[in-house]
């Protein structure tokens, strides 16, 4: 009996450090650090800054119009790729690049789809074709 328990035990530690070691690494997330008002279609029908830019109601940028969803909207910053959007742990370090398109590497909490920043910088590679 102590052998079953033994290998059963073995087992799901085996089975935890695996899925802690996958749901641990860093991968490289690109896109544009958004608003949640925009990216998640809470005022824009289309995931994006081009409707409030064309109202001129929020600024005339993308990252005007950011800081006024986050200061007057309570909205906060997101990557924002498409149909898909990260929520960012460390509000402070993406600010800087709010409205502009990011490489942002970090370790990603699928349950809460929030990326753990390690580190953020300006995506200077062209978009694929």
């Amino acid at each position: 009996m102590n052998r079953i328990a033994i290998l059963c035990a073995a087992g799901i530690l085996a089975w935890a450090n695996a899925a802690y070691a996958q749901a641990g690494a860093s991968k490289t997330f690109r896109g544009e650090i958004s608003d949640s008002q925009c990216a998640l279609n809470v005022h824009s029908l289309t995931r994006s800054h081009e409707e409030m830019l064309k109202s001129k109601s929020m600024g005339g940028t993308s990252r005007s119009c950011s800081q006024y969803c986050i200061e007057h909207l309570g909205g906060e910053l997101v990557l924002s790729s498409g149909a898909t959007v990260f929520r960012l742990d460390n509000q402070s370090a993406a600010r800087e690049y709010a409205g502009q398109k990011a490489k942002v590497v970090g370790t990603l909490d699928p349950k809460t789809k929030t990326v753990h920043i390690v580190s953020i910088v300006p995506d200077t590679q062209p978009p694929h074709r």
